[in-house]
């Protein structure tokens, strides 16, 4: 296991009283081991305990070649899983669960008292998890810059008469040419009426002049996610469109000047949010600024007018305001990803943020 991160979440779990930890989901035990395991409806669990005796749980069906760094114990379909890791705990000391243990397994476990109370261990981990080290920072960084690239090829496909599910297509066409195979999650490729609604699904609309177009795209590189949006113009912009682009990029601006250690996360979010309302459209942004990102395109510690939690050095996270007019067929959001640093931070996208308006052939 990596003894750095895993060191980091030991100290956590002493500090909140929290002796020994059960963890089970995929990205988290990646985090810790660097290997992706993902065990179907079977129990896999890698118990991890302040007293240094960690063991790694799992069905024989999935034999692991390399060495993760802690001692494994296999079980059959036979064999009572949960009654086997049982054997592994102080049962007599209080148990961190983690969150996305399934029900099936986590009561069988409350049956056998394997422990004396069971609380939600994943705060702990995902807490750890939001402060990326010196390798992760630069694994996002290199995601972003790939992505700044599949933004610029994707662009000129919006006046290629393509329907928005033809386009969604395109985005994985060209992140593959980049050597990245897995999305980070599936493309938003949003024409007029589609990029007015933040909620919209994918269709066979197909472009025309005039229109908005949102593109918000994401791929993983070596593991890590990217994520940005940009909204361009099919052959010309409207003033109208211009006014709402122009308040949406500087809502984008105040959120990541307010993006700096020492600030709240609810304060990134005001300042962007702030600003729409004082424009008088406040009530025409209706999802929160942003969200952190790492292994996971969406992972905890979201940017949004009641998180309270402190800003630290090593985070990152998106900074995305938007408007949505459906009435008017107009969608704009303006979204960078962004790494705090000692100073403030770092925009991760470098793509322009000036108005783009794509020439019809």
């Amino acid at each position: 296991m990596d003894t750095n991160k895993l060191g980091r979440i030991l100290a956590k779990m002493e500090e909140k009283g929290i002796p020994q930890m059960i963890i089970t989901d995929p990205p988290a035990i990646f985090y810790l081991t660097g290997k992706w395991i993902y065990p179907g409806e079977r129990l896999h669990a890698l118990y991890i305990n302040v007293n240094g005796k960690h063991n790694f749980i799992i069905n024989r069906l999935f034999p692991q070649e390399t060495d993760l760094g802690v001692g494994i114990t296999y079980y059959d379909d036979t064999e009572d899983g949960v009654e086997i890791l049982s054997r592994f705990v102080e049962k007599d000391k209080v148990m961190g669960i983690d969150k996305v243990w399934p029900a099936k397994f986590l009561l069988r476990f409350q049956e056998l008292k394997a422990g004396s109370k069971f609380v939600n261990g994943s705060v702990i981990v995902d807490k750890i998890r939001q402060i990326k080290d010196a390798k992760e920072q630069e694994l996002m960084i290199e995601s972003s810059k790939l992505n700044d690239q599949v933004m610029d090829e994707l662009i000129p496909w919006v006046v290629k008469g393509l329907t928005e599910k033809e386009l969604n297509a395109k985005v994985r066409e060209i992140y593959k040419k980049h050597g990245i195979n897995e999305v980070s999650f599936d493309p938003i490729t949003a024409y007029a009426k589609g990029a007015a609604d933040p909620h919209h699904v994918t269709d066979d609309t197909k472009g025309k002049h005039g229109d908005c177009v949102i593109l918000d795209i994401g791929g993983f590189y070596k593991n890590y996610a990217s994520d940005m949006t940009r909204t361009v113009f099919i052959g010309e912009v409207s003033e109208r469109q211009k006014e709402i682009y122009n308040i949406v990029l500087e809502a984008n601006l105040r959120g990541i000047a307010a993006a700096k250690p020492g600030n709240k996360m609810k304060d990134v979010d005001l300042a962007a949010r702030n600003y729409i309302e004082e424009k008088g459209y406040g009530k025409y942004f209706t999802h929160r600024t942003g969200h952190s990102i790492g292994l996971e395109d969406h992972e905890v510690g979201d940017v949004s007018s009641v998180n309270d939690e402190i800003i630290e050095v090593g985070q990152c996270f998106s900074v995305e305001p938007g408007i949505y007019l459906p009435d008017e067929g107009i969608g704009v959001r303006i979204e960078d990803l962004v790494l705090i640093t000692e100073d403030g931070c770092k925009v991760l996208n470098e793509y322009t943020k000036d108005i783009i308006v794509v020439p019809e052939s």
